[in-house]
Protein backbone atom coordinates (compact mmCIF):
# COMPACT_ATOMS: atom_id res chain seq x y z
CA UNK A 1 0.00 0.00 0.00
CA UNK A 2 1.51 3.22 -1.06
CA UNK A 3 1.00 6.17 1.43
CA UNK A 4 -0.38 9.15 0.66
CA UNK A 5 1.02 12.22 -0.80
CA UNK A 6 1.33 15.02 1.62
CA UNK A 7 1.19 17.49 -1.40
CA UNK A 8 -1.67 16.39 -3.14
CA UNK A 9 -5.08 17.36 -1.22
CA UNK A 10 -9.13 17.44 -2.51
CA UNK A 11 -8.65 20.82 -0.72
CA UNK A 12 -9.10 23.90 -3.09
CA UNK A 13 -5.83 26.40 -2.44
CA UNK A 14 -7.12 29.45 -0.48
CA UNK A 15 -8.74 32.37 -2.51
CA UNK A 16 -5.62 34.38 -1.10
CA UNK A 17 -3.07 32.54 -2.33
CA UNK A 18 -1.30 34.02 -5.82
CA UNK A 19 0.23 31.12 -8.19
CA UNK A 20 4.17 31.42 -8.08
CA UNK A 21 5.43 34.14 -10.70
CA UNK A 22 2.13 35.60 -11.24
CA UNK A 23 1.55 39.37 -9.72
CA UNK A 24 -0.98 40.51 -7.24
CA UNK A 25 -3.84 42.03 -8.63
CA UNK A 26 -4.03 45.80 -8.89
CA UNK A 27 -7.40 47.59 -7.83
CA UNK A 28 -8.14 49.49 -10.40
CA UNK A 29 -11.36 51.69 -11.01
CA UNK A 30 -11.50 50.80 -14.55
CA UNK A 31 -14.63 49.86 -16.27
CA UNK A 32 -13.48 49.32 -19.69
CA UNK A 33 -15.14 52.24 -20.69
CA UNK A 34 -12.06 54.51 -22.04
CA UNK A 35 -13.00 57.67 -23.64
CA UNK A 36 -10.86 60.71 -22.12
CA UNK A 37 -13.07 63.60 -22.59
CA UNK A 38 -11.38 66.53 -24.57
CA UNK A 39 -11.58 69.57 -22.60
CA UNK A 40 -10.66 67.70 -19.02
CA UNK A 41 -8.56 65.02 -20.00
CA UNK A 42 -10.57 63.06 -17.95
CA UNK A 43 -11.71 59.69 -18.77
CA UNK A 44 -15.75 59.77 -18.99
CA UNK A 45 -15.57 55.99 -17.46
CA UNK A 46 -13.06 55.97 -14.12
CA UNK A 47 -12.20 59.44 -13.96
CA UNK A 48 -8.84 59.24 -14.09
CA UNK A 49 -6.25 61.14 -15.92
CA UNK A 50 -3.99 60.13 -18.90
CA UNK A 51 -1.01 60.18 -16.73
CA UNK A 52 -2.79 58.65 -13.89
CA UNK A 53 -3.93 55.78 -16.53
CA UNK A 54 -0.33 55.50 -17.90
CA UNK A 55 1.26 55.45 -14.15
CA UNK A 56 -1.34 53.61 -12.82
CA UNK A 57 1.17 50.02 -12.11
CA UNK A 58 3.89 52.20 -10.78
CA UNK A 59 1.78 53.60 -8.22
CA UNK A 60 1.86 52.12 -4.54
CA UNK A 61 -1.49 50.73 -3.34
CA UNK A 62 -1.85 53.84 -0.98
CA UNK A 63 -1.59 56.16 -4.24
CA UNK A 64 -3.87 54.48 -5.82
CA UNK A 65 -6.32 54.10 -3.07
CA UNK A 66 -5.98 58.11 -2.59
CA UNK A 67 -6.84 58.58 -6.32
CA UNK A 68 -9.77 56.46 -6.02
CA UNK A 69 -11.14 58.20 -2.74
CA UNK A 70 -11.47 61.42 -5.49
CA UNK A 71 -12.99 59.92 -8.58
CA UNK A 72 -16.75 59.79 -7.70
CA UNK A 73 -16.20 63.73 -6.62
CA UNK A 74 -14.21 63.95 -10.26
CA UNK A 75 -16.84 62.32 -12.20
CA UNK A 76 -19.50 64.06 -10.98
CA UNK A 77 -17.82 66.99 -12.11
CA UNK A 78 -17.26 65.69 -15.27
CA UNK A 79 -20.69 64.71 -15.71
CA UNK A 80 -21.77 68.06 -14.84
CA UNK A 81 -19.30 69.80 -17.11
CA UNK A 82 -20.07 67.37 -20.20
CA UNK A 83 -23.37 65.88 -19.75
CA UNK A 84 -23.63 65.29 -23.88
CA UNK A 85 -20.48 62.61 -23.18
CA UNK A 86 -22.74 60.33 -21.07
CA UNK A 87 -25.03 57.97 -22.83
CA UNK A 88 -27.72 59.00 -20.15
CA UNK A 89 -27.67 62.28 -20.56
CA UNK A 90 -31.05 63.66 -22.27
CA UNK A 91 -30.77 66.30 -25.10
CA UNK A 92 -32.47 69.44 -24.49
Amino acid sequence: MSKPNPLVTNEPPPSDTVPTGAAPAIATPCIKLCVVEPLSSLCIGCGRSLREIGAWASYTPQDRAAIMATLPARLQRLKAMAPEAYLDHEPE
